[in-house]
């Protein structure tokens, strides 16, 4: 692996027929680092991070992650992320206990860790006294708090969060911060899409920026988010 990074993007473009959403990224993140992915809606930012997890392909261009090459090596990639997505990807006729032992058989954790695994993280998202309520009766805001348990259950490498903040109260919102930090003072690397400009995270070392499917920045994440975004955004 280069020294460069865990996360290394060459030249990457992404092409939906005549549309363009990527152009040509380049960057890079260093193990261990966290990277605020910031933009517009429609700049590319949940395009950026399905191409990252393997799940979409590049039109063009090169991934590598943990030395690993995206298309060509995504069963590796993939059992070393943790993604958060849009979409909860939770089963709803599932309770919250069935759903966080069924990713645990799916990721292989060993049997004799899947069970305290599981519950420390029902307790950790604030989802212990729901451990067996059926997830189609879960809010938007427990969705997220489930959701978060199942990508952190495997103890990824890398963290993919697409506004990880969605849904949350502000109990939920600390909650989060708590176990990102966490996560982060660890060694996991964390990418993270946000619209919230006005907070930046503590553990946040990084700023990405997206304009119209152009990387505009990407350098150190400075205190006044919403000021680096106007003119960053601005010199697009």
């Amino acid at each position: 692996m280069s020294r460069r990074g865990l996360i290394e993007v060459q030249r990457l473009s992404k092409h939906f027929g005549w549309r363009s959403v990527l152009r040509e990224l380049d960057f890079f993140v260093h193990r261990g680092e966290c990277a605020l992915l910031l933009g517009a809606n429609g700049s590319g930012k949940s395009t950026l991070l399905r191409l990252l997890c393997g799940l979409s392909r590049a039109t063009s261009g090169v991934i590598r992650i943990g030395g690993w090459s995206l298309p060509a090596e995504a069963s590796a990639v993939r059992a070393q992320i943790g993604l958060l997505a849009h979409r909860p990807l939770l089963y709803e006729n599932l309770t919250a206990r069935e759903n966080l032992d069924f990713f645990a058989a799916l990721y292989a954790i060993p049997p004799a860790e899947r069970a305290r695994r599981r519950d420390d993280l029902l307790a950790q998202v604030g989802l212990a006294a729901r451990a067996n309520s059926l997830v189609r009766g879960f809010s938007r805001g427990m969705q997220q708090r489930l959701s978060l348990a199942r990508a952190l259950l495997h103890q990824p490498d890398l963290l993919l969060l697409d506004e990880p903040y969605t849904g949350l109260d502000s109990a939920g919102c600390a909650m989060l911060d708590g176990l990102l930090t966490a996560a982060s003072r660890s060694g996991c690397t964390i990418i993270m899409s946000t619209h919230q400009l006005e907070r930046k995270p503590a553990y946040a070392d990084r700023a990405l920026i997206l304009a119209g499917g152009s990387l505009v920045y990407a350098g150190p994440a400075a205190n006044d988010l919403a000021a680096l975004y106007r003119q960053a955004s601005a010199s697009a």
